[in-house]
C-alpha cells in the first residue's frame, strides 16, 4: 500500500511560507462584513486618528466625513502590487463616493523597503497613482499605527478583529465613519464584492 508523503512535506514548510504562497496564489480571498448595527458598540472615532501623507503633511481624516473610505496596506514588490492599477481605476471611476487611501507597509516579506520618496515615484511612474498615499506604517507586532489598532480592535471599531495577513488587505469605512467590510489580499479593488459595497 502506498503512503502519501504530502502531509509530511507540508509539515516541513514553515507556517510563514505557507501563508506567503497561499497569498500569492490568491487562495486567501477573505470577505468579512459588519454584523447587524444593533450588535455594534464603538469607543472611538476613526476621524480623530492622526495620519501623515507620503510627503509628511498632516491629513485630517474628518474631511472625508460623508464619503466611504477604502484603506489598503500597499507594497511595491509584492505579487499583489499590480492591484495599484485597479485601485487607481476605482479612484477615477468612483472617487466622488469613495476615497482610496494607500498605506505602504514593510511588515510582510520586506516588500516595501523604499523611502517615501521612492514609493511615490514608483507609484506614479508604474501605475499613475493619484489617490492619496500616506507615510509607511507598522501593522504587525511593535509600534502598530493607531489607524491599524482601530481597524483591528473590536473595542474601537465595534466588531472586527481581523488584521492584514499580507499586503493589499482592504478595509471599507462608510459615510458615518463605521467599519463595514474587511477584504483579504486576493479580493481585487474592482471586484463585485467591493463595487457592490461602495454602491450601497
Amino acid at each position: 500500500m502506498k503512503v502519501s508523503l504530502k502531509p509530511i512535506w507540508l509539515m516541513a514548510i514553515p507556517y510563514s511560507l505557507l501563508m506567503f504562497f497561499s497569498s500569492c496564489l490568491g487562495i486567501n480571498k477573505d470577505v468579512k462584513n459588519r454584523p447587524a448595527a444593533t450588535e455594534m458598540t464603538t469607543n472611538s472615532s476613526i476621524y480623530t486618528i492622526k495620519v501623515n501623507t507620503l510627503d509628511g503633511k498632516p491629513f485630517d481624516l474628518s474631511t472625508l466625513k460623508g464619503k466611504k473610505i477604502l484603506i489598503v496596506n500597499t507594497a511595491s514588490k509584492c505579487g499583489y502590487t499590480p492591484q495599484y492599477e485597479e485601485l487607481q481605476k476605482l479612484h477615477e471611476l468612483h472617487g466622488d463616493s469613495v476615497a482610496v487611501l494607500g498605506f505602504p507597509c514593510n511588515d510582510f516579506g520586506g516588500q516595501e523597503a523604499g523611502t517615501e520618496a521612492e514609493i511615490g515615484a514608483f507609484c506614479k511612474k508604474n501605475y499613475g497613482v493619484t489617490f492619496q498615499m500616506f507615510e509607511k506604517v507598522n501593522i504587525k507586532e511593535n509600534d502598530i499605527h493607531p489607524l491599524y489598532k482601530w481597524l483591528t480592535d473590536p473595542k474601537q471599531n465595534g466588531w472586527n478583529s481581523d488584521a492584514p495577513g499580507w499586503n493589499f488587505c482592504k478595509y471599507l469605512i462608510n459615510e458615518k465613519g463605521e467599519l463595514t467590510n474587511f477584504y483579504g489580499s486576493g479580493v481585487k479593488p474592482m471586484s463585485a464584492e467591493i463595487l457592490s459595497a461602495i454602491r450601497k
